[in-house]
């Protein structure tokens, strides 16, 4: 086998002259075909080898794949770290050198000149700060030529413009250029303007974005694409390219410092506010007594939260980071932390606009984790691939939404398994591998909801009725593919056993649905007994309308031993009684062939029995036996050769005396109680032999 491999694997090897060299040298066909044989398995091998490579080298794909992404999330923090440096380093530099020699008349009248002379223009890092009568002024402007925007910017003695300047903006997916824009930064917030085609220096208002929630990362060259900066508001990002290096590094400094500026400005407010404020003297009361301990008490315990910490005032920042970045579990972490800090105190008004923008981020960070168990997701991993966005949910105190989401995900999955299934030749092969598709799917996802929900036992009904639910879903799979293509009774019957048995599986966990497949199927059910009934009534009455009343010749010993196998498998122990010499039996065909049919339809029947199916199945049985019994009571009062009389006496008795018995017996052990219509049946025939001369016929 390797002397064959290597010689295969070989870069000369010539298939042609190698087929034509082992025709020379082999014998004749059977070595030609033992060749064969060994180059198929080693083909088979080869194959099974490439197969296992295959997955592991996906399996390391994955992996990969799964590094890459925490590499990339872990470059763009420390590219916002590095930028944040950088500005703080050039705005130290910058303070250093121009604390000398800075003339503020000269910069007054040159701001005041490029004003004047076009208040959109550029305006450097440098001379961001302005002066406040001249930043009113400017800003008063881009009120009058940004149309849209009068309602939106409301002046405001603290708002000023910063930097503004041209932009083209770029899909972030596919890069290509959409739109040509101008952009206005000020002290909060930074707005978003288009140009109107046809009116120069006029803009119609785009976006505006609070700096609070705006983070702005570098986006390195790659050239054609360069001098790019992309700025992320979540849940969108939005990538624009300045005009060269220069006014791209002039954006990223001014945008970080601004965003720098807004956080200092806002915890300095914020730190003014949680400043308790002396209580204005009461007056005193004439009818209080001066105990000598006129100490005043404490304010109350509402101004006792420390909302100076750096960690506070950096709150609403790490959540965007931590949003952004998908660590849920830190953004539910701080949000504890903020929770266990603050405590059940109502706070003061800083501590109302905290929770206020805290808010607003536990609103993002809620409908991150809503799209993450959203069905358009991918539903690869099973149940526990939801266990984070779920967990986390409950953590924020969504446990309701996050049961809701939860079994919304697991149904598509269950729905996309299910249509994804191969519906093969053999129909006990497909319901082998839905009934294993689909219990297996139930029964993770039931023990993924105790781990998830185990504190939560309000939300196990909402689980009881997705499990049913999926079980109709289940039972459409299987009755179109049993019950719709008209199986025959016997595939039927096996198949529903197959589900039943998996159906018990789910009792490991506490859950039986048997009777919710049972109330799904009884329909389908029914309606298979009784056209296998009418099939059976049909064939009967058939054999019955070419009736001779002979014996069977069975021409052999071995069809005769397999006859006696055939009878003793459907209950009739004592039919040797019924054979003769050589290979007669004492019995007509019809009548034999009635009972093996009759017994095969009694044992499918109980296959599929439960009790909503005892009156369908036990109706079904009566019809078919009436037919026979009619059958023989009418050949037998009409039959007029004293021979052929005793021997329609004979097949009379076989039918009354075994079969009936056979069938009552088997039917109480397979349903567990007795059948009054049976007995009542049996009780009927035996006052028929008692008169067996009577017009009167059995019904």
């Amino acid at each position: 086998g390797s002397r064959l491999r290597r010689q295969l694997e070989s870069g000369g090897f010539a298939a042609a002259e190698y087929v034509k060299q082992l025709s020379q040298q082999s014998d004749g066909d059977r070595d030609l075909q033992e060749h064969r044989q060994r180059i198929q398995a080693l083909s088979e091998e080869t194959a099974q080898s490439l197969k296992r490579n295959v997955y592991q080298n996906y399996r390391q794909f994955i992996e990969t794949a799964r590094e890459i992404s925490y590499l990339e999330s872990e470059m763009y923090q420390l590219s916002h770290i590095l930028t944040e440096q950088k500005g703080i380093m050039e705005a130290v530099t910058q303070a250093l050198l121009l604390q000398g020699d800075r003339d503020e008349a000269a910069l007054g009248a040159r701001r005041a000149a490029a004003a004047a002379a076009d208040p959109f223009l550029p305006l450097s890092a440098k001379e961001a700060a302005a002066s406040e009568e001249g930043r009113q002024r400017t800003l008063t402007t881009l009120l009058e030529k940004v149309e849209g925007c009068g309602d939106l910017l409301p002046e405001s003695p603290g708002k000023y413009l910063v930097y503004n300047g041209d932009l083209l903006e770029y899909d972030a997916d596919h890069m290509a250029q959409i739109q040509r824009v101008h952009a206005f930064l000020m002290n909060d917030c930074l707005l978003v303007a288009t140009a109107l085609p046809n009116r120069r220096g006029a803009y119609r208002y785009d976006a505006l974005y609070p700096l609070d929630g705006l983070a702005v990362v570098n986006v390195k060259d790659n050239p054609p694409m360069k001098d790019m900066f992309k700025l992320l508001m979540f849940p969108e990002s939005r990538i624009f390219q300045a005009e060269n290096a220069k006014i791209k590094k002039e954006w990223l400094e001014v945008l970080e410092e601004t965003k720098r500026s807004r956080a200092l400005s806002e915890k300095r407010r914020l730190e003014q506010e949680a400043l308790p404020r002396p209580a204005p003297p009461e007056p005193p009361n004439p009818f209080e007594e001066d105990d000598g301990e006129g100490a005043e008490e404490p304010p109350a315990e509402e101004d006792a939260v420390d909302l100076s910490l750096e960690w506070i005032q950096e709150l609403p920042e790490d959540l965007d980071v931590c949003i952004a970045q998908r660590d849920f579990e830190g953004a539910v972490d701080l949000l504890d932390k903020l929770n266990e800090h603050l405590g059940a105190k109502a706070g003061s008004a800083a501590a109302a606009e905290l929770r206020a923008r805290v808010d607003e981020r536990v609103r993002q960070l809620t409908d991150v984790l809503v799209f993450e168990l959203s069905p358009g997701r991918s539903l690869r991993g099973g149940p526990r691939a939801t266990r984070r966005a779920v967990s986390q949910l409950v953590r924020l105190g969504q446990s309701s939404k996050a049961c809701e989401l939860f079994l919304r995900n697991r149904a598509g999955a269950v729905r996309t398994a299910i249509r994804q299934l191969r519906i093969e030749g053999a129909t006990l092969l497909y319901i082998h591998k839905l009934c294993h598709v689909f219990f297996t799917s139930l029964l993770e996802t039931a023990r993924e909801f105790e781990i998830d929900f185990a504190g939560n036992s309000g939300c196990y009904s909402a689980f009881v009725m997705w499990a049913r639910a999926s079980m109709r879903m289940f039972v459409d799979a299987f009755s179109k593919q049993v019950f719709d293509s008209k199986e025959s009774l016997s595939t039927a019957a096996e198949c529903v056993k197959v589900a039943k048995e998996h159906c018990k599986q789910l009792s490991e966990i506490g859950l039986d649905l048997t009777f919710i497949i049972h109330a799904l199927l009884v329909k389908d059910i029914k309606g298979a007994l009784q056209s296998y009934k009418d099939i059976i009534i049909e064939a009967t009455k058939h054999r019955n309308s070419e009736e001779m009343w002979r014996r069977m010749n069975l021409m052999t010993p071995e069809a005769l031993g397999k006859l006696r196998e055939e009878m003793r498998g459907c209950g009739v122990g004592n039919f040797d009684q019924y054979t003769g010499d050589d290979c007669w039996v004492n019995l007509s065909y019809t009548v034999v062939a009635f009972t093996k049919q009759t017994m095969a339809f009694l044992e499918e029947a109980l296959k599929l029995y439960f009790p909503e199916l005892h009156m369908v199945l036990l109706e079904s049985l009566v019809e078919i036996i009436l037919v026979a019994v009619q059958h023989v009571d009418y050949s037998l009062r009409c039959e007029q050769d004293p021979e052929k009389k005793a021997f329609i006496r004979q097949n009379a008795s076989f039918l009354y005396e075994t079969v009936l018995p056979v069938v009552e017996k088997r039917f109480e052990e397979g349903v567990g109680k007795p059948a009054k219509q049976l007995q009542d049946l049996r009780n009927a025939s035996r006052l028929m032999r008692v008169n067996p001369e009577s017009t009167t016929s059995v019904v």
